[in-house]
C-alpha cells in the first residue's frame, strides 16, 4: 500500500464520520430555515428578497426569474 492510498482512505473515513456527525444538525437547520422562509413568504408579497427567491427557486424547481405569484400562492396553499 502506498502513502497516497493510505491518506485517501483515511480522508474518506474522516469525511464519512463527519457526515454522520453533522448530518443530524443540518437536518434540523434545514427544517428551521424552511419554517422561517415560509413565514416570510406568507407574510410578504412579491418581489421578495434574493435569498427568499433562491429558496423558492429550489422548492419550486424553477428559475427565480420564472416564478410567478400564482406559483407562490399554490406552494403556500392559499
Amino acid at each position: 500500500m502506498g502513502q497516497r492510498r493510505s491518506r485517501r482512505e483515511q480522508r474518506q473515513a474522516d469525511q464519512a464520520a463527519s457526515r454522520l456527525r453533522n448530518g443530524r444538525k443540518k437536518t434540523k437547520e434545514r427544517a428551521r430555515r424552511d419554517a422561517r422562509l415560509l413565514a416570510i413568504v406568507k407574510k410578504g408579497r412579491p418581489p421578495y428578497a434574493p435569498h427568499v427567491m433562491s429558496w423558492l427557486s429550489v422548492k419550486l424547481d424553477k428559475p427565480s426569474r420564472s416564478i410567478t405569484a400564482e406559483d407562490v400562492a399554490k406552494f403556500v396553499g392559499t
